[in-house]
């Protein structure tokens, strides 16, 4: 009889967007040595994944365990374009280092700063020899960055060959059924409602629903989901000041393109909320501001941000050729 998995939960948790629930329900008993690095992993990229970057750096020490030195790694690479080239620079030499290079976590953070730069070649040297599930999801989302659905695809029989039912293969099989299109997309639609009636209800999965109705057409429903999901978001913030960054970027580029399609002005819908702490209250003011202005702001690397600037920039230099 094998033996229960501890970390099944916390790790769901983490997979499907639910960070703070990871981190409220991480204190599991009778965890071995190895069990615990992997759990106090999930925890710090769970507060990485709620932009609480400085956390994370303060609280990791040089003494930590190679996968938690690679998680504070991505925290300081995150935490500042400053720290970008240093992260990178110290990632290669880890990585070339044969007592430790090997790790799938160091690996796995390798892919995940590698596919940020858009380095994907370099992602995958360190990713596509696969040993985790976690890896194998992240070779998915790779292969889909770089347009290729058929390797994406193989990656996804490898998966449901390991465990058809696991999270991370049912989410990579809606990535690629969103990727393909078509018929598809109902199926996709199908994986993130199955998720939505199992689990918390959580901004990954109100995204990937939403682009589904967008996909289908159903623009008015996708809009009605992203608000859900930004609200979500603004609530973290409220209940759990520490965090940075309460602005999802993925929620707020899917509303900017589905206000786009739905014709209407974000203002209409849209007055994201300004938090300030106030005498240890909340002060919310009300603030006239787009998504796309909030995108640029809290994301500027987002790739809807450079793909505008880039547009803007080509326009400008239209109208100079003309003027």
């Amino acid at each position: 009889m094998a033996a229960p998995d501890l970390l099944f939960t916390l790790r769901n948790n983490f997979y499907l967007g639910a960070y703070q629930a990871a981190i409220n329900n991480s204190d599991v008993p009778n965890l071995s040595e190895e069990d615990s690095i992997e759990r106090d992993s999930l925890v710090y990229r769970s507060y990485i994944a709620l932009g609480s970057y400085q956390l994370v750096i303060n609280e990791i020490d040089s003494s930590a365990a190679t996968p938690l030195q690679a998680v504070k790694l991505l925290a300081s690479y995150l935490s500042s374009p400053d720290n970008k080239e240093t992260a990178i620079s110290s990632l290669h030499e880890w990585l070339g280092d044969p007592a430790i290079g090997n790790n799938p976590i160091l690996r796995l953070i390798a892919g995940i700063i590698f596919m940020h730069e858009q380095d994907y070649n370099e992602a995958l040297k360190y990713t596509n020899v696969g040993g985790t599930m976690e890896l194998h999801a992240l070779n998915a989302q790779i292969f889909l960055k770089m347009h290729r659905a058929d390797y994406a695809e193989k990656q996804l029989r490898i998966m449901q060959q390991i465990d058809e039912d696991h999270t991370l293969t049912q989410l990579a099989n809606a990535w690629i059924n969103l990727a393909v299109g078509g018929s598809k997309i109902q199926e996709a639609y199908l994986i993130f409602q199955d998720f939505s009636e199992k689990y918390q209800m959580t901004g990954l999965i109100l995204n990937g629903k939403a682009v589904c109705c967008m996909h289908m057409g159903n623009f008015d429903d996708a809009e009605t989901l992203l608000l859900e999901a930004l609200n979500k978001a603004i609530l973290i913030f409220i209940l759990f000041d520490f965090f940075e960054d309460a602005k999802d970027p993925e929620t707020l580029a899917n509303l900017i393109v589905c206000s786009l399609h739905l014709g209407k002005p974000s203002s209409r819908y849209l007055r994201l909320a300004r938090l300030k702490r106030v005498n240890s209250y909340y002060e919310l003011t009300r603030t006239p501001q787009l998504p796309d202005s909030q995108l640029k702001l809290s994301h500027p690397d987002h790739t809807l941000v450079k793909r505008s600037s880039a547009a803007e920039e080509s326009f400008d230099r239209a109208v100079q050729t003309v003027a």
